[in-house]
């Protein structure tokens, strides 16, 4: 446990993440402002109550022992009083269900609120960022803390109505003497402090601790996955997996008692402090009536109101305390929403030209990750023409995923141009960039929701529009696996969800097809876009290919030459730059590396 105390933050830096409070309460008033209005009139309210209380009650009291001891008259309004304490009580219970229903509303439209911000920001980063391992990390601690902040609003709220029931009490206490106020005070402040320095310790613990809990959340879904489940039981690997999880699991437990058992001792000691604050102020107000300097309905004020006081003081720091725990929780939070992408259109930007005349040119363009000295891309330059159907061939690892992703600027370039029409890609409008590009990736999506949907995700606007989303599934031969679905267009696909019906790779594989031809867009880029299907339809789905990108821009990635072969120029790409291009024939007769390839790859089928 000594690392934790190494790494728990400094009070300056404690006090620092108070400054988090102001922009949650931001987001706060975005989610729920008639909400938060009618919770903090109520809370004033409430917290002005056990003053009232008090003080009527002194002056039933008082009448009671004048009557009783003195025999002297009660006053007419007497029955009055009663009838108010009554009322008041009344009005206080009903306060606090009415303050527990606008926290109740609170909390859902502020966690509402802040799930979709998360979504929406997490929806405009980098591709580059969703590579970093260590994102995740803060997009998990960004997610969890969104939704679990709600209890620092609900302190925030806490806080005032503690504050405000703390200072009417304490104008009380200070008119009879002030020095019991102090010592009430005194005896509180050593006990808000260890809670304090617990409170960052945690947060420090958890911090360091989120690497292991996603590896757990992994494990637990590795476990029990229908992806994983076949090689689980084939390859025995259940207890491996429960062996690594409960290691896990018991090294973050150990810590988290660790600190709860430092934490109970100090704080229970501190704790005794506000104990013998209360008592001792109790004790002197008891010796003032005995000697007959208070009267017995200032006793029952004054002690009513050092209970009070004293309760609402020690509340008053835990809250706080609370507080700003919550706020140095909030850090990642408020670090997520800070992110900003690298690429993102320029204000301004131009159109995609359309119809697009020249195309697109490499120019020159080299590519390297983040953080990485090797080059994925090196002085790459190639010119793809307005429709020309172009292929990208090489070994894995070469770089041809990386100028599909470059061409579509989710990366851009670490060094040279990429132009469209003779002018920098990065002066277009990225979003309307996309528009006028269709892709399947090898890695495409498959989607727990209707084949429609699953289709129309290639250009949500059109997912109402069902002759185009069928006119889709025709052209990329899915509509005779969606024939065959029980509910045919609005049949679930996958298993995620009760009724749902699972497809083949091959099947899934047309369904992401449709999606690239519902975009019917001027450059459509196809990565291994066959890899599950078998001979048969590879050559139905090549056949129509050839007709759908007639006059259009196509970018082909294969590693089959059968597939290959169809297209115009292939581009042979060999450590990140281009060894060969020419067209199939040319190729072949080159004997070169693509020559090699096919011929290699012809052998297995003889």
């Amino acid at each position: 446990m000594a690392a934790i105390s190494k790494t728990a933050p400094r009070w300056r830096e404690r006090l620092q993440a108070l400054k988090n409070i102001p922009p949650v309460l931001s987001m706060v008033w975005e989610a729920a402002p008639k909400v938060i209005v009618a919770s903090m009139t109520l809370r004033v309210i409430t917290a002005l109550l056990p003053l009232a209380v008090l003080k009527v009650t002194q002056v039933i009291i008082d009448d009671v022992y004048n009557l009783t001891a003195r025999h002297t008259a009660l006053p007419h309004y007497f029955w009055w009083l009663v009838a108010l304490e009554f009322g008041l009580a009344s009005l206080a219970a009903i306060l606090v269900r009415m303050i527990n229903f606008c926290d109740v509303v609170l909390a859902d439209k502020y966690s509402r609120h802040i799930s979709t911000k998360i979504m929406e920001h997490a929806s405009h980063l980098d591709l580059t960022s969703f590579e970093d391992p260590s994102f995740y990390d803060r997009m998990e601690r960004a997610r969890v803390q969104g939704t679990d902040r709600i209890v620092l609003i609900q302190a925030t709220g806490l806080l005032i109505q503690q504050l405000v029931t703390t200072v009417s009490l304490a104008a009380g206490i200070l008119f009879f003497s002030p020095w019991i106020l102090i010592a009430l005070v005194a005896c509180v402040v050593p006990a808000f402090l260890g809670e304090t320095h617990f409170a960052f310790m945690g947060y420090s613990l958890n911090f360091r601790q989120t690497p292991a809990k996603r590896e757990m959340e992994y494990l637990r879904v590795l476990g029990g996955s229908k992806e994983s489940a076949k090689e689980l039981k084939l390859f025995g690997l259940a207890p491996f997996l429960v062996g690594r999880y409960a290691k896990l699991s018991n090294e973050l437990h150990e810590q988290t008692v660790g600190l709860a058992k430092r934490k109970l001792m100090v704080g229970g000691l501190l704790s005794l402090l506000g104990t013998l604050g209360y008592y001792g102020s109790y004790a002197f107000v008891i010796y003032e009536t005995v000697v007959g300097a208070l009267t017995i309905g200032s006793l029952y004020f004054l002690t009513g109101a050092i209970a009070g006081a004293s309760t609402n003081i020690q509340a008053l720091f835990a809250t706080f305390s609370t507080i700003a725990d919550q706020a140095l929780f909030v850090t990642d939070l408020l670090d997520f929403f800070a992110m900003k992408p690298a690429v993102s259109s320029k204000p301004n930007a131009l159109p995609v030209p359309r119809p697009i005349l020249e195309g697109f040119e490499f120019r020159n363009v080299s590519f390297t990750y983040s953080g990485h000295t090797r080059l994925v891309l090196s002085d790459v330059s190639f010119h793809l023409k307005r429709g020309e159907r172009l292929a990208l061939v090489g070994e894995n690892g070469q770089g041809k995923t990386t100028i599909v992703k470059l061409l579509t600027r989710l990366y851009d370039p670490t060094a040279g141009q990429i132009l469209l029409d003779g002018v920098d890609l990065r002066e277009y409008d990225l979003e309307d960039l996309w528009r006028e590009t269709g892709v399947i990736f090898q890695d495409f999506m498959r989607y727990d929701m209707t084949a429609a949907e699953n289709i129309a995700i290639g250009k949500i606007e059109d997912r109402e529009n069902t002759f185009r989303v069928r006119s889709a599934a025709q052209k990329s031969l899915a509509e005779g696996v969606i024939r065959k679905l029980p509910k045919s267009y609005d049949q679930i696909l996958g298993r995620r969800f009760e009724g749902g019906v699972d497809l083949s790779g091959g099947e899934w594989q047309k369904m992401a097809l449709a999606r690239a031809y519902l975009r019917d867009a001027q450059l459509l880029i196809l990565d291994e876009p066959t890899a599950a299907l078998d001979a048969k339809s590879e050559h139905e789905v090549f056949q129509r290919f050839a007709e759908l990108t007639h006059g259009k821009m196509a970018l082909l990635i294969s590693h089959r030459f059968s597939t290959v072969k169809m297209a115009d120029r292939i581009l042979v790409l060999e450590q990140g730059q281009i060894a060969e291009q020419g067209d199939h024939e040319e190729l072949l007769l080159r004997g070169g590396r693509y020559a090699e390839m096919f011929e290699l790859q012809a052998s297995s089928y003889r």
